[in-house]
């Protein structure tokens, strides 16, 4: 939420094995589903939610990212891979996976919905 405007949705994984049945997947972090609205595409608020996303696996004592995408024109590729997500070459359900390392965090940052789940979702995802 950006004031009452609804910006976008994030849902997110952790420590789930990628693989379904499978006992040599190590388990894994990410980001699940991801949809910023079109009018506020481009303006901070995915990659916001991927550093909300990275800080709390960093907390979680996480190392990597993994995320999935679906292809094609007009497909999110491309923001995933600008901050560093490289494909695997896995798939999960037939959309490509991609992981991404995480730096040592520069600063802590505070990000009361992840902390705080009682509290209301208004104004969480303003820029920082």
């Amino acid at each position: 939420m950006d004031g009452d405007a609804l910006v976008g949705f994030v849902m997110a994984f952790f420590d789930v094995p990628f693989t379904e049945n499978s006992h040599h997947d190590r388990p894994r972090d990410g980001l699940w589903r991801l949809d910023i609205t079109e009018a506020h595409q481009g303006k901070g608020y995915g990659r916001f939610a991927v550093e909300a996303v990275g800080d709390e696996i960093r907390r979680r004592g996480g190392t990597r990212v993994t995320v999935t995408w679906q292809q094609g024109e007009g497909g999110p590729e491309d923001f995933y891979r600008e901050p560093g997500f490289e494909p695997t070459g896995g798939t999960s359900d037939d959309e490509p996976a991609g992981e991404m390392g995480l730096p040592p965090s520069p600063r802590p940052r505070r990000y009361p919905l992840l902390a705080r789940r009682e509290r209301p979702c208004r104004g969480a995802m303003a820029a920082t």
